[in-house]
């Protein structure tokens, strides 16, 4: 009922101990707080919310147009509802290197248990786009600093994000991932990598947890949990899965409707009222509402005034 049982410290301490090499945790990205319950009920490991989801959700493309306070607000919520450790997209950092450590701490106050911070160029682009543009290393080198020095919570994982791959190829990559953890970078995500054996070169090289995005439509193959496990990646996430889906399916009934003038044939589709309510834990309200207001009021016919 309301909201996680498990503290945000607790949620933070179970993501460093399940961030392995070659454990490959699936993260889905949730697009709302009901989808992160979902999520969780599904067994899963984690929680990512996408910066590109965020900014959908609100009708914007994903070029940095959020704000942190946007940002935090909505990941909270997110965060809030699920005992899982809980990962979101914090872009650039929202501005120099004061900002980024304004943003660590609104991510810790909201309960998240970890960020990553990227290399791109203001304004950035979706990291499976072409013509993409990164900072120079000094400049990320700043960032990461800035995030590791205002974090108050050691558990809090700060992850380095690089686009440098499109940019530059494998090799610097593998050289700035290595340079940003030096800077205090606690994950690396490599964005946009080619194949599995670019993965592999990656976590191979480094001594910190890698992330693989596993985004549709993008510039990786969509591999499985057993190829990049296999590859020494430890967390996998799939951003903007459960947001294509929904919006696909709501397309359908929208057209459905249009067509025929009734959902009717769509209603099988559909998560059932039942699974909704609980979802929602629907009954433990009724039965907190129950034992809560479980007296008469004096001057109704037939009630009495309880002890």
């Amino acid at each position: 009922m309301l909201y996680a049982t498990t503290t945000a410290e607790a949620k933070r301490r179970a993501l460093r101990e399940m961030l392995t090499p070659g454990a490959a945790r699936l993260f889905p990205g949730a697009f709302n707080p009901l989808s992160a319950r979902l999520i969780e009920q599904k067994g899963f490991d984690g929680v990512y919310v996408s910066g590109a989801v965020l900014a959908a959700d609100l009708g914007l493309p994903d070029i940095g147009l959020t704000t942190l306070t946007e940002v935090a607000t909505r990941a909270g919520q997110i965060a809030r509802m699920t005992d899982l450790p809980t990962i979101v997209d914090a872009d650039t950092g929202f501005g120099e290197p004061m900002n980024v450590a304004r943003t660590i701490q609104e991510l810790e106050n909201a309960g998240l248990s970890g960020c990553h911070i990227e290399d791109q160029v203001n304004p950035k682009r979706c990291g499976h786009l072409d013509g993409k543009s990164v900072v120079d290393l000094s400049t990320m080198i700043k960032r990461i600093n800035a995030a590791a020095s205002a974090r108050r919570d050691e558990n809090f994982l700060i992850m380095a994000r690089t686009d440098v791959r499109a940019v530059e190829g494998l090799p610097a990559t593998i050289d700035r991932a290595k340079a940003l953890v030096d800077a205090g970078a606690d994950a690396i995500f490599g964005e946009a990598m080619a194949d599995l054996s670019e993965f592999e070169a990656l976590c191979s090289a480094l001594d910190v947890p890698v992330l693989a995005n596993m985004t549709e439509f993008g510039k990786s193959e969509l591999f499985t949990r057993d190829q990049l496990a296999d590859a020494g990646v430890a967390i996998v996430i799939h951003p903007v899965t459960l947001l294509r889906s929904a919006m696909g399916a709501a397309e359908r009934v929208l057209d459905a409707i249009t067509t025929h003038g009734t959902q009717a044939g769509e209603v099988t589709h559909m998560q059932t009222r039942a699974d909704l309510y609980g979802l929602v834990d629907y009954e433990a309200y009724n039965q907190f509402d129950t034992g809560v207001f479980n007296f008469t009021v004096p001057g109704i016919p037939g009630g009495k005034e309880q002890p």
